[in-house]
Order: structure tokens, then sequence, then C-alpha cells
């Protein structure tokens, strides 16, 4: 064949292939799953065989005694007691439900890290409008490339065909459709010294999630975020406000300095670029263990397994600040670990792209879909960073809701620990639905005060 007609002929073929992509769906007779084996998500609802994963049966969603309506959330499951503990004596017994970048602080700090394994608590749950839109974006929901088209108010992929749609879905997990906190982020050094970096407070809407919209109005922003710095005084004053839509490429952040007194939109509020939200410790696609733009990876859907996860974290929050870190990692009194099926997707670096870990594996909850758990390996194939994310059980949203999540670098000792709650007077709250101005460059230019 002549050279250019096969570079015609690939292009074509190329072109044809990425129409079925944008144009694959599950079947009818496969949606019809999700009211019957299924969980309205997609998990499997029926326990594992020795029955240490128990069936869902519609998750929790009845208040929890203690619970301040508004203010701070009681533990539900306070009365369970560990099953077992996985230590650096142990963990070759229970290496097959541990992923690497626990087995990794197992052996680096074998004397103070532990898994305390408490009963599988299977809470998850949404409001019936969620799980119906669900079922609709089963049949309607799709990828052109990496844009999400045709999904609104659901889990876009409760049967994924693919790793990326699997993350999407981890990137649209519920939470609510509007949301506050005060929290507060600390640096573990190296040496073991807790540095606060951000005293917070936090607005977030999800316009995917606004249950008066629908699937032909919805513009494309799904999820918005207003962060303003009220401390450690050398930050005070310093605002952050982002939108993140299904067409990646118009996401858009904005930052407003105190030391300018001018807001800058931010060129590149993604991927490794550090995130001022953290002090620039983290990166943008690091918080809540995956976020931001999916198109540096090649996205493999690798399979199910039962993996050890942190879950149902309402113990974490009945401690103080100054007890939930113990040495370069979270206390381990405070932090409840269960048996879980997670999917585990894997992230290559994608031909032409750049990024400092060209490596990832998430592990996502079944039953939210939530990330977490992550590993990212560098350029010289080192394990590097463990990423994870706490959920909590939030009755009145209703649902189990991600808020504070992390990393431990394995190579250089620090560690990130983002969202604390515990030293608040409230435990993050379902909200009013925030003007959009609260989350655009003209607004905050509006909102910014020193």
């Amino acid at each position: 064949m002549h050279p250019r007609l096969h570079r015609t002929a690939a292009a074509w073929l190329a072109a044809l292939l990425g129409m079925a992509a944008a144009h694959a769906a599950v079947t009818p007779e496969e949606a019809a799953r999700l009211k019957t084996e299924l969980t309205p998500f997609g998990a499997e609802k029926a326990g594992n065989k020795d029955g240490s994963i128990p069936a869902w049966t519609g998750g929790y969603s009845t208040p929890i005694p203690g619970d301040k309506p508004g203010g701070r959330r009681g533990d539900p499951f306070k009365d369970d007691k560990p099953l077992y503990s996985v230590t650096a004596k142990n963990v070759d017994q229970h290496a097959g439900k541990l992923s690497d970048g626990v087995k990794a602080l197992l052996k680096k700090y074998p004397e103070s890290f532990r898994l305390d394994v408490y009963p599988t608590r299977r809470t998850a749950v949404a409001p019936q409008w969620v799980y119906d839109n669900t079922a609709k974006n089963a049949l309607r929901a799709k990828l052109d490339g990496h844009k999400l088209v045709g999904a609104y108010g659901g889990i876009p992929f409760p049967m994924p065909k693919s790793g990326l749609e699997a993350i999407w879905n981890h990137k649209l997990s519920w939470r609510g459709s509007a949301w506050e906190a005060d929290f507060n982020q600390y640096q573990i050094t190296a040496n073991g010294q807790v540095v606060l970096t951000t005293d917070g407070r936090i607005r977030q809407r999800m316009p995917y999630y606004f249950d008066d919209g629908s699937v032909d109005s919805f513009e494309g922003v799904h999820w918005e975020v207003n962060l303003l710095n009220v401390g450690p005084p050398i930050r005070a004053g310093e605002m952050i406000v982002g939108r993140q839509h299904v067409d990646e490429e118009k996401s858009q952040s904005y930052v407003y300095l105190t030391g300018q007194r001018r807001v800058r939109k931010l060129p590149n509020a993604c991927c490794d670029t550090p995130t001022p939200a953290t002090a620039g410790l983290m990166s943008f696609d690091e918080l809540s263990v995956f976020s931001g733009r999916t198109d540096r990876f090649d996205w493999k859907l690798v399979g199910k397994k039962e993996l050890l996860v942190p879950y149902n974290q309402n113990r974490f929050l009945q401690a103080r600040d100054a007890e939930i870190i113990k040495g370069q990692h979270l206390n381990p009194d405070h932090v409840r670990w269960e048996l879980h099926r997670v999917w585990v997707v894997e992230a290559s670096l994608a031909a032409g792209q750049r990024h400092q870990a060209p490596k990832s594996i998430y592990y996502l909850d079944e039953d939210t879909w939530l990330a977490v758990l992550g590993d990212r390996w560098d350029a010289n194939g080192q394990l590097w960073k463990t990423l994870w994310v706490f959920n909590y059980v939030m009755p009145d949203f209703p649902g189990t809701v991600q808020q504070t999540f992390g990393f431990y670098d394995l190579l250089s000792g620090q560690a990130y620990v983002a969202n604390v709650l515990n030293d608040k007077s409230f435990h993050h709250r379902p909200s009013k639905r925030w003007p959009t101005e609260t989350f655009t460059g003209d607004g905050l230019a509006a909102q910014g005060v020193r």
C-alpha cells in the first residue's frame, strides 16, 4: 500500500474506533442487573464466600446517636472491637489483601505502623433520585475521547468497561450537592515534626448533582470549590477557587494572594503541578487520591479484588488534632480499616505526555466508587507515594462521604494530612447552594479582603 494511503486508512480506522468508543454503553439486559444482583451503583450485593464481607442491605441512613445536626459527628460503630491487627510481624499472612503502599509503610515503620481491622460495614447509600439517574446513565453515558457526555446526577458507568470509565466514576462519586467545612492541614516532616500549613474554610458544590437539573440542562461544570485560608498568619487571607468541567480543557482555577492583592488565573491547574490549597505540598491530581485531568494517562481496568482499606472513619473524628499523628504517620489507634471489594485501575503515562509519576494504581471502593487508596511510582520505577482518603458515615446527606485525605512519601519520609475536621465545631455539613460567582475569578476578586 502507498504510504499516503496507509496513513489515510489508519486515520479512518482510528476515527472509527473512536466513534465506537464514544458510543459504547451497556445493554438494557445488563443495566437490569442494577435492580437484581447488583446495588444501584453497580457493586455486588452479595457478601463474599467466608462472610468477612457482608451483603449490602441498603446502606446506613438513620441518624447517628451523638450526632448534632450541623455540628460534630458521632461514631455509629463506637462499640466495635478490632477483629485483628496487621503488623510488620504478620504482614506476609495478609499480603494478598494489602496494597503495595500499605506493605511499604509496614516495612518502613515496623514498630509504630499497623492496621486495626474492624468488621466490614457496607454503609454506602444515596438518595433514590441518584440511583434512578445511575440506571439511566448506564444506558446513555459515554466517553468521547476523555470527555464525558450523556451523564447526569448519578454514577456515570455503574458497570464500567474500561479503566477510564471507572476513574470517571471516582471523580463523580456521590458526596452531596453542596457542602461546607472548616479544617486544618498538616505537613509531617521527615523527622516527624508536625507543621500546620492551612486553617481553612471551604465551600463546595457539585452542579452535576443538582436534584432539579437534567442531562439536557447540565452545562458541564461538575465540581466547584472555594477555599479561604484563615491561618496560619503568613497565609491568612489567601483564597483559591476552581471549577472542573467534563471537558477537561475547560476546567479553570484562580488564586488570590494577599501580598499581591490581585487575582491570578492558574495556567496549569492540573496534574503534577503543586496546588496552593496544600501550600504546594500536594499536586492537583493527588487531591482525594486522584483529581483532575485524565488525558495524561492510559487507563487499564485490571479487575476486582478484596483489599483492606480505610473505611467508615467516624472513629477518627472523635480524637483531637494533637492525637491523630504518631511519629511520621497517622496514629493507628484512631484509624479504622475494613475488608472491602475494590476495582483496581492502573494508570500508565500516555505517549507524548510528561508526569513525575509515570505509573499509578488506584483502588476504587465498589460501593461508593471512591478511590480509597492509590500508589505512585517515580520515573526510576521506585514506589514513591501512597495516597489515601477517609470516608465518613453522614446520614444527613445521605452517604458515606469523603473528606480527609493525604499521602506518605516513601522515599523522603515526609507526609501530608489534608482536611482534618477533628478540632472544628462542625464536621462537614450540607449547605445552601452557593451562587456561581462564589467559584469564579470575577467573584474571587470581589471576595479578596486583605
